[in-house]
Protein backbone atom coordinates (compact mmCIF):
# COMPACT_ATOMS: atom_id res chain seq x y z
CA UNK A 1 0.00 0.00 0.00
CA UNK A 2 1.64 3.24 -0.81
CA UNK A 3 2.09 5.56 2.01
CA UNK A 4 -0.16 9.03 2.25
CA UNK A 5 1.29 12.74 2.05
CA UNK A 6 1.41 14.25 5.78
CA UNK A 7 -2.05 15.64 4.33
CA UNK A 8 -3.76 12.98 3.97
CA UNK A 9 -2.16 11.07 6.63
CA UNK A 10 -4.04 13.57 8.80
CA UNK A 11 -6.93 16.05 9.26
CA UNK A 12 -7.93 14.50 5.71
CA UNK A 13 -7.73 11.20 6.39
CA UNK A 14 -10.11 11.92 9.70
CA UNK A 15 -12.60 13.82 7.38
CA UNK A 16 -13.05 10.68 4.54
CA UNK A 17 -12.87 8.22 7.67
CA UNK A 18 -16.50 7.85 7.19
CA UNK A 19 -16.10 6.92 3.56
CA UNK A 20 -13.38 3.81 4.41
CA UNK A 21 -15.60 1.26 4.20
CA UNK A 22 -16.61 1.88 0.88
CA UNK A 23 -12.95 0.81 -0.52
CA UNK A 24 -10.49 -2.34 -0.41
CA UNK A 25 -7.55 -1.14 1.88
CA UNK A 26 -5.33 -1.26 -1.59
CA UNK A 27 -7.76 1.35 -3.44
CA UNK A 28 -8.43 3.52 -0.08
CA UNK A 29 -4.51 3.99 0.39
CA UNK A 30 -4.50 6.51 -2.95
CA UNK A 31 -7.85 8.17 -2.50
CA UNK A 32 -6.47 10.64 -0.04
CA UNK A 33 -4.29 11.38 -2.35
CA UNK A 34 -6.60 11.92 -5.11
CA UNK A 35 -8.66 13.94 -2.94
CA UNK A 36 -5.92 16.00 -1.57
CA UNK A 37 -4.35 16.59 -5.27
CA UNK A 38 -8.28 17.72 -6.62
CA UNK A 39 -8.48 20.15 -3.96
CA UNK A 40 -4.97 21.93 -4.13
CA UNK A 41 -4.49 21.86 -7.37
CA UNK A 42 -5.50 25.15 -9.30
CA UNK A 43 -6.14 24.15 -13.39
CA UNK A 44 -7.36 21.00 -14.37
CA UNK A 45 -8.73 17.86 -12.36
CA UNK A 46 -6.89 15.48 -14.24
CA UNK A 47 -5.50 12.14 -12.08
CA UNK A 48 -2.20 13.46 -13.40
CA UNK A 49 -2.86 17.43 -12.14
CA UNK A 50 -3.73 15.56 -8.75
CA UNK A 51 -0.39 13.86 -8.31
CA UNK A 52 1.90 16.52 -8.79
CA UNK A 53 -0.48 18.57 -6.81
CA UNK A 54 -0.40 16.05 -3.65
CA UNK A 55 3.88 15.97 -4.75
CA UNK A 56 3.59 12.60 -6.15
CA UNK A 57 4.74 13.53 -9.69
CA UNK A 58 7.59 10.71 -9.00
CA UNK A 59 5.50 8.07 -7.75
CA UNK A 60 6.40 4.55 -10.07
CA UNK A 61 2.76 3.13 -9.49
CA UNK A 62 1.39 6.46 -10.94
CA UNK A 63 -0.73 4.04 -12.95
CA UNK A 64 -3.02 2.55 -9.35
CA UNK A 65 -4.12 5.76 -9.04
CA UNK A 66 -5.63 6.07 -12.61
CA UNK A 67 -7.27 2.40 -11.57
CA UNK A 68 -9.60 4.45 -9.11
CA UNK A 69 -11.14 5.97 -11.17
CA UNK A 70 -11.15 3.29 -14.34
CA UNK A 71 -11.27 -0.12 -12.64
CA UNK A 72 -11.30 -0.34 -8.96
CA UNK A 73 -14.54 -1.86 -7.70
CA UNK A 74 -16.39 1.02 -5.42
CA UNK A 75 -19.65 2.19 -5.31
CA UNK A 76 -20.17 5.35 -6.48
CA UNK A 77 -23.92 4.83 -4.74
CA UNK A 78 -22.52 3.55 -1.47
CA UNK A 79 -20.80 6.76 -1.22
CA UNK A 80 -23.54 8.97 -1.77
CA UNK A 81 -25.77 7.28 0.98
CA UNK A 82 -23.17 8.29 3.59
CA UNK A 83 -22.81 11.83 1.68
CA UNK A 84 -26.57 12.53 2.39
CA UNK A 85 -26.34 11.43 5.84
CA UNK A 86 -23.08 13.82 6.75
CA UNK A 87 -24.94 16.67 5.07
CA UNK A 88 -28.62 16.30 6.48
CA UNK A 89 -26.95 15.66 10.14
CA UNK A 90 -25.06 18.91 9.41
CA UNK A 91 -27.56 21.10 7.81
CA UNK A 92 -30.63 19.88 8.17
CA UNK A 93 -30.79 18.13 11.53
CA UNK A 94 -34.74 19.05 11.88
CA UNK A 95 -37.56 19.93 9.60
CA UNK A 96 -37.93 18.77 5.86
CA UNK A 97 -35.13 18.05 4.05
CA UNK A 98 -35.18 19.69 0.88
CA UNK A 99 -34.02 18.46 -2.24
CA UNK A 100 -32.99 20.06 -5.44
CA UNK A 101 -33.60 18.17 -8.97
CA UNK A 102 -31.61 19.74 -11.67
CA UNK A 103 -29.81 18.83 -14.73
CA UNK A 104 -26.40 20.17 -16.09
CA UNK A 105 -24.62 19.45 -19.67
CA UNK A 106 -21.18 19.17 -19.08
CA UNK A 107 -19.35 19.96 -22.24
CA UNK A 108 -17.46 17.25 -24.04
CA UNK A 109 -15.58 16.20 -27.10
CA UNK A 110 -13.99 13.34 -28.20
CA UNK A 111 -15.14 10.03 -29.91
CA UNK A 112 -14.28 7.66 -27.34
CA UNK A 113 -16.79 9.07 -25.10
CA UNK A 114 -19.60 6.50 -26.05
CA UNK A 115 -22.43 8.28 -23.38
CA UNK A 116 -22.16 11.75 -24.88
CA UNK A 117 -24.61 13.46 -27.37
CA UNK A 118 -25.79 16.04 -28.79
CA UNK A 119 -27.89 18.94 -26.80
CA UNK A 120 -29.17 22.02 -26.50
CA UNK A 121 -26.77 24.26 -24.75
CA UNK A 122 -28.76 25.88 -21.42
CA UNK A 123 -25.80 28.60 -20.94
CA UNK A 124 -25.75 29.97 -24.53
CA UNK A 125 -28.85 29.40 -25.43
CA UNK A 126 -31.63 32.00 -25.16
CA UNK A 127 -35.62 32.11 -26.38
CA UNK A 128 -34.33 33.46 -29.79
CA UNK A 129 -30.89 31.70 -29.79
CA UNK A 130 -30.30 28.25 -30.04
CA UNK A 131 -27.26 26.54 -29.58
CA UNK A 132 -26.02 22.79 -29.79
CA UNK A 133 -23.19 21.45 -27.73
CA UNK A 134 -21.57 18.23 -27.39
CA UNK A 135 -21.24 16.52 -24.35
CA UNK A 136 -22.47 14.46 -21.26
CA UNK A 137 -26.29 15.41 -19.53
CA UNK A 138 -26.33 14.93 -15.93
CA UNK A 139 -29.25 14.99 -13.45
CA UNK A 140 -28.38 15.84 -10.13
CA UNK A 141 -30.08 15.93 -6.62
CA UNK A 142 -28.53 18.32 -3.74
CA UNK A 143 -29.84 19.14 -0.48
CA UNK A 144 -31.12 22.64 -0.53
CA UNK A 145 -30.04 23.82 2.87
CA UNK A 146 -29.35 27.38 4.37
CA UNK A 147 -25.62 27.63 5.59
CA UNK A 148 -25.29 29.38 8.52
CA UNK A 149 -21.94 31.53 8.02
CA UNK A 150 -22.67 31.85 4.32
CA UNK A 151 -26.17 33.65 5.16
CA UNK A 152 -27.93 32.31 2.28
CA UNK A 153 -29.33 28.62 0.86
CA UNK A 154 -26.73 26.50 -1.25
CA UNK A 155 -27.40 23.41 -3.18
CA UNK A 156 -24.57 20.44 -2.19
CA UNK A 157 -24.70 17.87 -4.24
CA UNK A 158 -25.05 14.18 -3.11
CA UNK A 159 -26.38 11.69 -6.22
CA UNK A 160 -25.20 12.97 -9.41
CA UNK A 161 -26.36 9.97 -12.27
CA UNK A 162 -25.31 10.20 -15.95
CA UNK A 163 -28.18 10.44 -18.54
CA UNK A 164 -26.61 9.03 -21.56
CA UNK A 165 -28.04 9.81 -24.85
CA UNK A 166 -30.34 8.42 -27.28
CA UNK A 167 -27.91 7.29 -29.44
CA UNK A 168 -25.52 5.53 -26.48
CA UNK A 169 -29.01 3.02 -25.84
CA UNK A 170 -29.78 2.15 -29.57
CA UNK A 171 -26.45 1.13 -29.95
CA UNK A 172 -26.34 -0.86 -26.98
CA UNK A 173 -29.88 -2.48 -27.74
CA UNK A 174 -31.51 -0.81 -24.92
CA UNK A 175 -34.07 1.22 -24.12
CA UNK A 176 -33.34 5.16 -23.68
CA UNK A 177 -34.30 6.44 -20.41
CA UNK A 178 -35.96 10.07 -20.16
CA UNK A 179 -34.40 12.38 -17.53
CA UNK A 180 -37.65 11.89 -15.36
CA UNK A 181 -37.17 7.92 -15.68
CA UNK A 182 -33.61 9.43 -13.95
CA UNK A 183 -35.15 11.65 -11.61
CA UNK A 184 -37.80 9.03 -10.40
CA UNK A 185 -35.17 6.43 -9.64
CA UNK A 186 -33.14 8.54 -7.73
CA UNK A 187 -35.46 10.55 -5.79
CA UNK A 188 -37.08 6.92 -4.90
CA UNK A 189 -33.71 5.99 -3.52
CA UNK A 190 -32.96 9.46 -1.82
CA UNK A 191 -36.00 8.76 0.15
CA UNK A 192 -35.22 5.05 1.08
CA UNK A 193 -31.94 6.23 2.66
CA UNK A 194 -33.13 8.75 5.29
CA UNK A 195 -34.90 7.84 8.67
CA UNK A 196 -38.28 6.95 8.26
CA UNK A 197 -40.66 9.51 9.18
CA UNK A 198 -38.77 12.63 7.76
CA UNK A 199 -40.28 14.62 5.50
CA UNK A 200 -38.93 14.69 1.56
CA UNK A 201 -39.81 17.74 0.02
CA UNK A 202 -38.02 17.46 -4.10
CA UNK A 203 -37.68 21.05 -5.87
CA UNK A 204 -37.45 20.99 -9.51
CA UNK A 205 -38.33 22.89 -12.31
CA UNK A 206 -41.29 22.08 -15.15
CA UNK A 207 -38.88 19.62 -16.97
CA UNK A 208 -39.80 17.70 -14.47
CA UNK A 209 -43.78 18.09 -13.63
CA UNK A 210 -44.95 14.99 -14.90
CA UNK A 211 -47.68 13.04 -14.71
CA UNK A 212 -45.91 9.57 -14.39
CA UNK A 213 -43.19 11.25 -12.28
CA UNK A 214 -45.55 12.87 -9.93
CA UNK A 215 -47.77 9.82 -9.40
CA UNK A 216 -44.75 7.71 -9.01
CA UNK A 217 -42.77 9.60 -5.75
CA UNK A 218 -45.93 11.50 -4.73
CA UNK A 219 -46.24 8.52 -1.17
CA UNK A 220 -42.94 9.13 -0.78
CA UNK A 221 -41.88 12.61 -1.73
CA UNK A 222 -43.40 16.20 -1.60
CA UNK A 223 -42.87 17.24 -5.19
CA UNK A 224 -42.74 21.10 -5.57
CA UNK A 225 -42.66 22.40 -9.39
CA UNK A 226 -43.68 24.84 -11.90
CA UNK A 227 -47.07 24.31 -13.82
CA UNK A 228 -48.59 24.89 -16.81
CA UNK A 229 -50.92 27.38 -16.61
CA UNK A 230 -53.25 25.45 -19.51
CA UNK A 231 -52.88 22.39 -17.56
CA UNK A 232 -56.45 20.06 -17.80
CA UNK A 233 -57.50 20.60 -13.61
CA UNK A 234 -60.43 18.75 -12.28
CA UNK A 235 -62.47 18.23 -9.05
CA UNK A 236 -62.10 14.65 -7.23
CA UNK A 237 -63.93 12.37 -8.75
CA UNK A 238 -67.69 11.89 -7.11
CA UNK A 239 -68.41 8.65 -5.07
CA UNK A 240 -69.57 5.94 -6.87
CA UNK A 241 -73.35 4.83 -6.23
CA UNK A 242 -74.08 1.77 -5.35
CA UNK A 243 -74.78 -0.71 -7.72
CA UNK A 244 -73.48 1.62 -10.71
CA UNK A 245 -72.61 -0.14 -13.88
CA UNK A 246 -68.81 0.66 -15.86
CA UNK A 247 -65.63 1.69 -14.71
CA UNK A 248 -65.35 3.73 -12.17
CA UNK A 249 -64.74 7.83 -12.88
CA UNK A 250 -61.18 8.81 -12.16
CA UNK A 251 -62.11 12.70 -12.38
CA UNK A 252 -65.05 15.28 -11.24
CA UNK A 253 -65.93 18.44 -13.19
CA UNK A 254 -63.81 20.61 -15.37
CA UNK A 255 -62.26 23.44 -13.61
CA UNK A 256 -61.35 26.91 -15.27
CA UNK A 257 -57.76 26.51 -16.50
CA UNK A 258 -55.13 28.93 -14.91
CA UNK A 259 -54.94 31.09 -17.44
CA UNK A 260 -58.36 31.73 -17.19
CA UNK A 261 -57.86 32.50 -13.44
CA UNK A 262 -55.02 35.21 -13.96
CA UNK A 263 -57.65 36.76 -16.36
CA UNK A 264 -60.55 36.77 -14.16
CA UNK A 265 -61.11 39.83 -12.06
CA UNK A 266 -63.26 37.63 -10.01
CA UNK A 267 -60.61 35.43 -8.59
CA UNK A 268 -59.58 36.17 -5.03
CA UNK A 269 -55.89 37.49 -4.12
CA UNK A 270 -54.41 36.91 -0.85
CA UNK A 271 -51.49 38.96 -0.28
CA UNK A 272 -48.13 37.10 1.82
CA UNK A 273 -44.59 38.04 1.91
CA UNK A 274 -42.42 35.01 1.33
CA UNK A 275 -38.49 35.14 2.95
CA UNK A 276 -35.49 34.98 0.92
CA UNK A 277 -37.24 35.39 -2.65
CA UNK A 278 -34.56 35.97 -5.19
CA UNK A 279 -31.75 38.03 -4.29
CA UNK A 280 -32.23 37.02 -0.46
CA UNK A 281 -34.68 39.60 0.82
CA UNK A 282 -38.62 39.10 1.68
CA UNK A 283 -40.83 39.36 -1.22
CA UNK A 284 -44.39 41.48 -0.62
CA UNK A 285 -46.99 38.96 -3.57
CA UNK A 286 -50.15 38.29 -4.17
CA UNK A 287 -51.30 34.54 -4.45
CA UNK A 288 -54.67 32.34 -5.21
CA UNK A 289 -55.02 29.00 -4.42
CA UNK A 290 -56.49 25.61 -4.43
CA UNK A 291 -56.76 21.79 -4.91
CA UNK A 292 -57.68 19.92 -7.94
CA UNK A 293 -56.65 16.50 -9.94
CA UNK A 294 -54.32 17.01 -12.67
CA UNK A 295 -55.53 14.63 -15.56
CA UNK A 296 -54.00 13.69 -19.31
CA UNK A 297 -55.61 10.66 -21.12
CA UNK A 298 -53.65 7.78 -21.07
CA UNK A 299 -51.91 9.07 -17.91
CA UNK A 300 -51.90 8.75 -14.16
CA UNK A 301 -53.84 11.09 -12.38
CA UNK A 302 -52.24 13.29 -9.69
CA UNK A 303 -54.05 15.81 -7.32
CA UNK A 304 -51.81 18.64 -6.27
CA UNK A 305 -52.18 22.10 -4.81
CA UNK A 306 -51.67 25.05 -7.50
CA UNK A 307 -50.51 28.49 -6.22
CA UNK A 308 -50.69 31.53 -8.65
CA UNK A 309 -48.55 34.13 -7.94
CA UNK A 310 -48.55 37.83 -9.09
CA UNK A 311 -46.46 40.67 -8.56
CA UNK A 312 -48.83 44.04 -7.05
CA UNK A 313 -46.20 46.01 -8.42
CA UNK A 314 -45.44 43.85 -11.88
CA UNK A 315 -42.07 43.20 -11.51
CA UNK A 316 -42.41 39.79 -12.85
CA UNK A 317 -44.53 38.20 -15.13
CA UNK A 318 -47.44 36.05 -12.95
CA UNK A 319 -46.56 32.33 -12.76
CA UNK A 320 -47.70 29.13 -11.73
CA UNK A 321 -46.59 26.27 -9.23
CA UNK A 322 -47.79 22.72 -8.37
CA UNK A 323 -47.50 21.05 -4.73
CA UNK A 324 -48.31 16.65 -4.54
CA UNK A 325 -49.11 17.95 -0.70
CA UNK A 326 -52.56 19.30 -0.52
CA UNK A 327 -51.94 19.95 3.26
CA UNK A 328 -48.95 22.53 2.45
CA UNK A 329 -49.33 26.10 2.85
CA UNK A 330 -48.63 28.57 0.21
CA UNK A 331 -45.62 30.46 1.88
CA UNK A 332 -44.07 27.15 2.55
CA UNK A 333 -44.75 25.91 -0.87
CA UNK A 334 -43.05 29.20 -2.36
CA UNK A 335 -40.18 29.29 0.49
CA UNK A 336 -38.96 25.70 -0.79
CA UNK A 337 -39.34 26.49 -4.17
CA UNK A 338 -37.27 29.84 -4.50
CA UNK A 339 -34.25 27.53 -2.80
CA UNK A 340 -33.95 25.69 -6.74
CA UNK A 341 -31.64 28.84 -7.44
CA UNK A 342 -29.07 27.16 -6.00
CA UNK A 343 -28.60 24.53 -7.72
CA UNK A 344 -27.21 27.07 -10.72
CA UNK A 345 -24.91 28.61 -8.33
CA UNK A 346 -23.07 25.32 -7.59
CA UNK A 347 -22.75 24.36 -11.58
CA UNK A 348 -21.36 27.51 -11.83
CA UNK A 349 -18.78 27.04 -8.98
CA UNK A 350 -17.99 23.33 -9.48
CA UNK A 351 -16.72 24.38 -13.03
CA UNK A 352 -15.05 27.26 -12.12
CA UNK A 353 -13.24 26.40 -8.56
CA UNK A 354 -13.20 22.39 -8.80
CA UNK A 355 -12.58 21.94 -12.44
CA UNK A 356 -15.73 20.44 -13.86
CA UNK A 357 -15.23 19.92 -17.87
CA UNK A 358 -11.27 20.08 -17.19
CA UNK A 359 -11.04 16.02 -16.68
CA UNK A 360 -9.79 13.81 -19.26
CA UNK A 361 -11.52 10.74 -18.69
CA UNK A 362 -12.56 8.65 -21.62
CA UNK A 363 -13.13 5.15 -20.11
CA UNK A 364 -17.04 4.61 -19.35
CA UNK A 365 -16.51 3.54 -15.64
CA UNK A 366 -14.10 6.34 -14.94
CA UNK A 367 -16.43 9.28 -16.92
CA UNK A 368 -19.55 7.85 -14.91
CA UNK A 369 -17.45 8.68 -11.93
CA UNK A 370 -15.37 11.60 -12.16
CA UNK A 371 -18.28 14.25 -12.27
CA UNK A 372 -20.03 12.97 -9.56
CA UNK A 373 -17.07 12.72 -7.41
CA UNK A 374 -15.97 16.49 -8.19
CA UNK A 375 -19.48 17.23 -7.31
CA UNK A 376 -19.72 15.98 -4.35
CA UNK A 377 -16.50 17.44 -3.43
CA UNK A 378 -18.12 20.87 -3.58
CA UNK A 379 -20.57 19.48 -1.00
CA UNK A 380 -17.43 17.87 1.38
CA UNK A 381 -16.02 21.52 0.62
CA UNK A 382 -18.78 23.06 2.38
CA UNK A 383 -18.72 20.48 4.91
CA UNK A 384 -15.29 20.82 5.91
CA UNK A 385 -15.04 24.46 6.36
CA UNK A 386 -18.21 24.26 8.60
CA UNK A 387 -16.33 21.82 10.71
CA UNK A 388 -13.52 24.49 10.68
CA UNK A 389 -15.18 27.18 11.54
CA UNK A 390 -16.91 25.11 14.69
CA UNK A 391 -13.39 24.38 15.78
CA UNK A 392 -11.15 27.08 14.74
CA UNK A 393 -13.10 29.83 13.27
CA UNK A 394 -13.59 30.35 9.78
CA UNK A 395 -11.24 33.51 8.56
CA UNK A 396 -13.22 37.06 7.53
CA UNK A 397 -14.36 36.65 3.76
CA UNK A 398 -12.02 37.52 0.83
CA UNK A 399 -12.71 41.49 0.55
CA UNK A 400 -10.26 44.50 -0.49
CA UNK A 401 -11.12 47.81 -0.21
CA UNK A 402 -13.27 48.34 -3.23
CA UNK A 403 -15.68 45.48 -2.41
CA UNK A 404 -17.00 45.13 1.04
CA UNK A 405 -18.06 41.51 1.30
CA UNK A 406 -19.63 40.95 3.93
CA UNK A 407 -20.93 37.17 3.29
CA UNK A 408 -18.51 33.87 2.57
CA UNK A 409 -18.67 31.88 -0.83
CA UNK A 410 -17.63 29.22 -2.08
CA UNK A 411 -14.23 30.21 -2.82
CA UNK A 412 -14.09 31.36 0.81
CA UNK A 413 -14.66 27.92 1.87
CA UNK A 414 -12.43 26.15 -0.36
CA UNK A 415 -9.58 28.79 0.68
CA UNK A 416 -10.29 27.76 4.08
CA UNK A 417 -9.91 23.90 3.70
CA UNK A 418 -6.57 24.13 1.39
CA UNK A 419 -5.09 26.37 4.06
CA UNK A 420 -5.54 23.81 7.05
CA UNK A 421 -4.05 20.93 4.47
CA UNK A 422 -0.97 23.15 4.22
CA UNK A 423 -1.03 23.81 7.50
CA UNK A 424 -0.99 20.48 8.09
CA UNK A 425 1.61 19.71 5.42
CA UNK A 426 4.13 20.73 8.00
CA UNK A 427 3.95 24.46 7.94
CA UNK A 428 5.69 25.07 11.76
CA UNK A 429 6.20 28.25 13.81
CA UNK A 430 9.65 29.08 14.62
CA UNK A 431 10.05 29.00 18.44
CA UNK A 432 12.51 31.83 18.64
CA UNK A 433 11.00 34.46 16.47
CA UNK A 434 7.56 34.96 16.46
CA UNK A 435 7.06 36.91 12.72
CA UNK A 436 8.99 33.82 10.82
CA UNK A 437 7.79 30.59 9.27
CA UNK A 438 9.89 27.63 8.64
CA UNK A 439 8.90 25.54 5.26
CA UNK A 440 10.47 22.69 4.36
CA UNK A 441 11.91 22.42 1.32
CA UNK A 442 9.38 19.57 -0.23
CA UNK A 443 6.53 22.00 0.84
CA UNK A 444 7.96 24.84 -0.37
CA UNK A 445 8.81 23.11 -4.08
CA UNK A 446 5.05 22.40 -3.88
CA UNK A 447 3.71 25.79 -3.57
CA UNK A 448 6.31 26.75 -5.90
CA UNK A 449 4.99 24.50 -8.89
CA UNK A 450 1.65 25.54 -8.04
CA UNK A 451 2.23 28.85 -8.17
CA UNK A 452 4.22 29.08 -11.25
CA UNK A 453 2.06 26.20 -13.27
CA UNK A 454 -1.92 27.91 -12.52
CA UNK A 455 -2.50 28.50 -15.49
Amino acid sequence: MPSSSPASAGLLAAWLAPFAGLFTGPTWGRVPVLVEGALLTLHRRTVSAALRAAGRERTADFARYHRVLNRARWSARAAAEVLLGLLVAAFAPSGPVVIGVDDTLERRWGKRISARGIYRDPVRSSHGHFVKASGLRWVSLSLLAPIPWAGRVWALPFLTVLAPSERFARKRGGRHKKLTDWARQALLQAARWLPPGRRVVAVTDSGYAALDLLAAVRRRVCVVARLRTDARLFDPAPPRRPGTIGRPRVVGQRQPTLARRLADPRTSWQAITVAGWYGGKDRRIEIATGTAVWHHPGLPVVPLRWVLVRDPVGGFKSQAFLCTDLDAAPADILGWFVRRWAAETTFQEARRHLGVETQRQWSDPAVARTTPALLGLYSLVTLWAHELRRSRGLPLPSAAAWYAKERATFADALASVRRALWVEAALRRSRRQRDLVEVPRPLLKRLTALACYAA
